[in-house]
C-alpha cells in the first residue's frame, strides 16, 4: 500500500496538516512526502508516481486551491486520492464542502477520491490589517468586524483536534483499503 503525501502551503497550515497524515500511516509505505514545490524540484527522480495512493494538501484560494496545486492534480492518473485542506474561514461545514467540490473537480475521471478533510487556518497579519482598514474607514461596517471576528478565532487553528481528526478520518480510510 505505497503512498505519497505532496502539498501546498502558504502559511504553514497545511504542511502542519500534512505532518499530521503522515504520521497516521506506516512510514514504510512512503514513497514520497514533501511540498508541491520540492517535488517539482525533484521531478522524476522523487518516485512519487510510483505509489497507488496520493494524498494532496492545499490553502484555499478564492473558494478553490492554489494554481500550482490545481496545475498538479489536473495531470494525476489513476491514483486513489485523499484531499486535505485549510481555510482561513471556517465554522461552516457548507463552506468546506463547497471548497471541497471546487478542488475534487480538478481531479480527472480515471482517478478514485477516497476521501476529503477541512480545517481552518490561521491567516497572515496582513489579512487582519485589511480587515482593521475596512473598520477604519466604516466603523460601522458588520462584514469587516466579522471578517475580524473570524481572523481571531482562526489564530489557533490547526489546532490538536484538527489534527487528531484528520488522523482519524486518514487511518478509517486506509484501514478499509487493507480490507
Amino acid at each position: 500500500m505505497k503512498y505519497s503525501v505532496v502539498f501546498s502551503s502558504r502559511t504553514g497550515n497545511t504542511a502542519q496538516l500534512a505532518q499530521a497524515v503522515l504520521a497516521a500511516l506506516p512510514p514504510e509505505d512512503c514513497i514520497y512526502s514533501g511540498s508541491l514545490d520540492e517535488l517539482m524540484q525533484a521531478g522524476e527522480a522523487s518516485g512519487w508516481q510510483e505509489a497507488q495512493y496520493l494524498l494532496a494538501g492545499f490553502w484555499t484560494d478564492k473558494g478553490s486551491c492554489d494554481e500550482k496545486i490545481t496545475a498538479f492534480l489536473q495531470g494525476i492518473h489513476h491514483k486513489k486520492v485523499f484531499l486535505f485542506g485549510t481555510a482561513g474561514f471556517g465554522g461552516s461545514d457548507a463552506y468546506f464542502s463547497r471548497i471541497l467540490e471546487n478542488v475534487s473537480a480538478q481531479l480527472p475521471d480515471d482517478n478514485t477520491l477516497l476521501g476529503t478533510y477541512m480545517c481552518q487556518g490561521k491567516m497572515p497579519a496582513a489579512v487582519k490589517e485589511r480587515y482593521e482598514a475596512m473598520l477604519e474607514k466604516a466603523p460601522d461596517n458588520e462584514r469587516a468586524a466579522a471578517f475580524l471576528a473570524n481572523f481571531s478565532q482562526a489564530l489557533s487553528h490547526p489546532d490538536a483536534d484538527d489534527l487528531e481528526k484528520l488522523q482519524m478520518r486518514i487511518r478509517d480510510i486506509f484501514t478499509e483499503q487493507k480490507a
